[in-house]
Parts: structure tokens; sequence; C-alpha cells
């Protein structure tokens, strides 16, 4: 699966707080995941396809430094990774050991990767930071993966952030965190929810004009209308 420049550029265009919106409308409750926190401030709005990884808890066995050398690894998984995807790690909200490092994530960037999110943690932050791969975590710890985490397989359903999260749904992440959007509604959604960012755009004006909120947020019949009225005159302007 791929997704058009088209559905990109209109999702890049829907906060992540409507998405969750129109996704509770289609009766969605469970599509935020928890902790996935911008690492730096002012990172734009990313929109992707996910490529998920797994980790379980460490068992002394399989969590070594050895393992990175494994054919089953985040090594091999990052070099499986198509240009554009979003990285979808779930690390089990584990915020003692860091999934990924400054070397990882520079490799991230070098294949086109569009960014990274995990409910757990990364490590050297100053070196992520400079690789300019924009990161959602739940912070910094210095101790690698494998002194709490075994990594398992890519691409297989996961659990991030209490979410479910399946191979190549979208991924849509902002200052409020991350969103998922099941493949099958991509499209229900996309348009759903750019009409509902420019119904929000006209109650936030009219807001901005004294206008109260009963009966105009959500808006009642009359002021339906003369939202209606506004779009008409702003397609015919077009």
């Amino acid at each position: 699966m791929a997704l058009d420049q088209k559905t990109i550029e209109a999702l890049e265009g829907v906060t992540t707080a409507t998405l969750t919106t129109v996704l509770l409308k289609k009766g969605l409750r469970n599509v935020w995941l928890r902790g996935t926190k911008p690492l730096k401030p002012g990172q734009k709005r990313v929109v992707g396809l996910a490529f998920t990884l797994r980790f379980v808890p460490a068992r002394e066995d399989l969590a070594t430094p050895e393992s990175w050398s494994s054919p089953t690894s985040t090594r091999a998984a990052i070099e499986a990774m198509p240009e554009g995807c979003i990285a979808v790690a779930d690390a089990m909200g584990v915020t003692d050991a860091g999934i990924f490092g400054d070397i990882l994530c520079a490799r991230l960037k070098k294949r086109g990767v569009a960014a990274l999110i995990t409910d757990g943690v990364v490590r050297d932050v100053a070196g992520v930071l400079a690789t300019d791969l924009p990161v959602w975590c739940q912070g910094a710890a210095a101790p690698p993966s494998v002194a709490g985490l075994t990594f398992v397989n890519w691409q297989q359903p996961i659990g991030c952030g209490g979410v479910a999260v399946f191979p190549d749904d979208v991924i849509v992440v902002d200052d409020d965190g991350a969103v998922v959007i099941p493949a099958a509604l991509v499209a229900d959604v996309v348009a759903a929810s750019v009409e509902q960012e420019k119904l929000e755009a006209w109650l936030f004006n009219e807001v901005q004009n004294g206008a109260s909120l009963p009966g105009l947020y959500p808006p009642n019949a009359e002021n339906k209308a003369r939202y209606e009225a506004y779009r008409a005159k702003s397609k015919a302007a077009e």
C-alpha cells in the first residue's frame, strides 16, 4: 500500500484533535497513542504509513549486545523500511531503556523514514536531535534497549501507547501526539476531516468576532445555514 500525495497533503492540514473527533463519530474511541510526545518542540505535523516494530520484556538469553547482529534485529528492521513510512515501536511503555540512539536514528533519516514514534524512550538525545529525524516518545534514558527489552519482529500488529496499530495503518502526528487511522477508513476520514477543519476555522472566526457559543458550537440550523452560505460564496470565489 502507498499513500497518494493528495491524501498526504490533505492530512497535513488536519490536526490530530480533529481526527480524534471524526474517528469518534465513526465509533473509534481508542486511536490516540499515549506517551507519544514530541522530543523537540515545534516539530511539524507528519503523515505516513505505519511500519511497526515490536519489543517484549527482556529475557537474559535473548536481550544481549550480540542480538544486535541477529537477522531479527532493529538494524535489520530499519533496512526493510520504505521511504516515507513512520516507524511505530511498541516498547510496552518502558522508560528506562532507550530503544534507538543517534546512529540508528541517523540511518532512519538517511533511508527517508518520515518519523519515529514510540511509547518508550530514546538514548543519545543530543545526537538524535542532531539527525533532524522527527521523534515522538516519552523522553530519554541512557541504558540500551537490551537492558529492559527484547526486539522480536517488525511489520506485525502491535499495541503502542495502548492502541492497536497494524502495518500500513495511517499515522498522523503533531504537537498533540499520534493518531492512527485504520487503513480501510482513510478515504472517509480524510473527506470528513477536511470539511471539519473548514467548519472549525469558520467557527473560530465567529468566536473571534464576538459570537457566543450556544447555538454556534455545535451549530444549530440557523448557523449551519450561515456556514453553508459562506462555503458556497467561498467556492464561487475560487
